[in-house]
């Protein structure tokens, strides 16, 4: 068997460099604390919105750091422990199914973003957020297309979202085993479908996406009209 080669520290630290190329803009500026935000959970079937805010007073060179969606489940686990030990401050914030459903999913979301910024325990100079604007964030922000493959505290934001979103799912599953939250997150999965058909939604289920994936079989006969929630 062929010995597996050693990383190559110099392109990590490329990669790092690159990845802290926003914030370390800011610093340049005089700027004290950059803030990045991002969001996790806007398309599945179930369970919340949930938004991180992770503040730094200086680049995050986190070996590992990346979009979370690209970093393996364990490593996530691993990150999200260093991250919330290295940064200045951080916040989680979400909305549930059912503001999703009154609110519709981008106004969710600004909201759990929003939530996300009032826990914090100490405010940004400036924020770095993943494709959107705070508009409850007076101070100077920037927001970046695939910002959490393009920024380290964007993408240390997705980690902090992503294992919390993920715990509550676990969670959900517990409660409601038949649908299989555990494996999927609330995604539409064919076991997820499968069980909205056998057993209908739960409480946690968003009732405008279900209605717009199930359309032909009416979950909800008095539902309102979808309000342009869906995915």
């Amino acid at each position: 068997m062929t010995p597996r080669r050693p990383a190559d520290p110099g392109r990590e630290r490329r990669r790092l460099a690159a990845l802290n190329y926003f914030e370390r803009q800011a610093f340049e500026r005089g700027l004290r604390l950059v803030g990045g935000v991002d969001e996790v959970g806007r398309g599945p079937l179930a369970g919340p919105v949930v938004a991180a805010c992770v503040v730094s007073e200086r680049p995050l060179l986190l070996e590992g750091l990346d979009d979370s969606k690209v970093v393996p489940p364990q490593r996530r686990e691993r990150l999200a422990v260093t991250i919330r030990e290295m940064c200045t401050a951080w916040s989680i914030g979400s909305a549930s199914a059912a503001e999703i459903d009154q609110l519709n999913i981008y106004r969710a979301t600004v909201l759990a973003m929003e939530r996300a910024l009032a826990g914090l325990a100490i405010s940004p100079d400036c924020l770095l957020v993943d494709a959107m604007r705070i508009p409850a964030f007076g101070g100077e922000q920037q927001a970046l297309i695939h910002g959490d493959a393009r920024s380290s505290t964007i993408a240390a934001a997705s980690i902090i979202a992503k294992v919390h979103r993920d715990g509550l799912l676990v969670e959900l599953h517990e409660r409601f085993p038949a649908y299989g939250f555990d494996e999927h997150k609330g995604y539409g999965t064919q076991r997820h479908i499968e069980a909205l058909r056998e057993h209908g939604p739960t409480p946690e289920h968003r009732r405008s996406f279900v209605e717009h994936l199930l359309r032909a079989v009416p979950l909800f006969p008095d539902a309102a009209p979808d309000p342009g929630g869906a995915p």
